[in-house]
């Protein structure tokens, strides 16, 4: 028996959407929908969407309620997905209601270049593609 992939929980206020967006971006399978939460799975890691808990909204309301969405910097954790191109991942996360710095602001380091963005929600993730 092979041992469960690494990979996290997000919390989100609007479940489909937050999911939409790293599902696309990610190129993710769909594994399973429940009414609280969705899973997401590629060949690396397994990512859950789970609906925010009520006593948390209020605190996350305002993050989310802007267009584009106040990034929510405040956190002790940042992720970091994998990605074939920034540029394509940039004009991608747009449109999903999310997205990235501008390249003037990507950074190179350890065989990758990296850029800082943010979902739906305002959730900060870091995006890599392999530096050339």
């Amino acid at each position: 028996m092979s041992r469960p992939k690494s990979g996290a929980v997000i919390f989100a206020r609007d479940l489909p959407k937050v999911a939409r967006f790293y599902e696309v971006l990610l190129s993710m399978r769909l594994v399973e929908r429940q009414p609280g939460h969705i899973v997401l799975e590629s060949d690396d890691v397994q990512l859950v969407v789970h609906s925010m808990p009520a006593a948390a909204r209020s605190a996350a309301g305002a993050a989310s309620a802007s267009t584009p969405p106040a990034r929510r910097t405040e956190v002790p954790v940042k992720l970091f997905f994998a990605v074939d191109s920034l540029a394509a991942t940039r004009d991608a996360a747009v449109a999903l209601g999310g997205g990235l710095s501008p390249a003037q602001r990507e950074w190179e380091a350890r065989g990758f270049r990296a850029c800082d963005g943010y979902d739906p929600e305002g959730n900060i993730v870091q995006f890599r593609e392999i530096a050339e």
